[in-house]
């Protein structure tokens, strides 16, 4: 008899391996320490175990409105990056990763701000499930934050390179930009992809964590973690 996995019991495998990574990424926390924090699903985990360690983190620069309600929902000051001289770690996940470090990240819509708070932070940590390693990206569509008078400019510069954008209707960012997911990329060289895309004009940043990768990647598995 073949054996049927129900979409919940899949659903509370990933959430587990999600939880593994996050608290696991807690062994890069010293006491004293001020983090940058991401956002996202396995970002939510990580904030749960800081809240289970009173007093381990006193304060957090956020990468969105999202993650400073859960940060201070546990306790934990958020500080401007201006008024801050040093992130210690900064601790988010990502949408697709390799072994190579190199993400994609923006399937929440705070790519930008979580760009600038990794190119402040001093250590990159990404927290991941194992369904999210890949061995080449662009499975999953790469976002990219655009100004909206240019959206459909970049839209059609983004077709010129073979890709398929497809507007995320339903997101406005944080920045008050719109979001294009492009599909049907394969991205064998993401620095080059990364610093090609950037230059569009009317494009804020493209979800291509390459050119700043993870220092450290921490991957949770079934039966436990695979630190990168």
């Amino acid at each position: 008899m073949n054996q049927i996995i129900s979409a919940g019991s899949k659903d509370s495998e990933a959430n587990a391996k999600k939880r593994r990574s996050a608290e696991a990424a807690l062994r890069y926390v010293e006491p004293g320490n001020v983090l940058g924090v991401g956002t996202g699903s396995t970002v939510g985990h990580f904030i749960a175990a800081l809240a289970a360690r009173p007093g381990l983190v006193r304060s957090a620069v956020s990468s969105s409105e999202a993650t400073t309600r859960l940060l201070q929902a546990a306790g934990i000051e958020v500080l401007d990056l201006n008024e801050v001289a040093a992130i210690h770690v900064y601790i988010d996940g990502a949408d697709e990763a390799t072994r190579a470090r190199h993400l994609i990240k923006g399937g929440g819509g705070a790519l930008t701000r979580e760009k600038i708070v990794a190119a402040a932070a001093q250590r990159f940590v990404c927290i991941v499930d194992d369904g999210k390693l890949v061995g080449t990206l662009g499975a999953f569509p790469l976002p990219i934050e655009v100004i909206p008078m240019a959206r459909e400019l970049v839209a059609r510069a983004i077709e010129a390179r073979g890709g398929r954008p497809v507007w995320r209707r339903e997101c406005v960012t944080d920045n008050g930009n719109h979001v294009l997911d492009v599909h049907g990329l394969s991205i064998p060289d993401p620095c080059a992809l990364e610093c090609e895309l950037n230059q569009i004009a009317g494009v804020v940043t493209v979800g291509l964590f390459a050119k700043r990768p993870a220092d450290v990647l921490v991957v949770g598995t079934a039966t436990g973690t695979e630190t990168i």
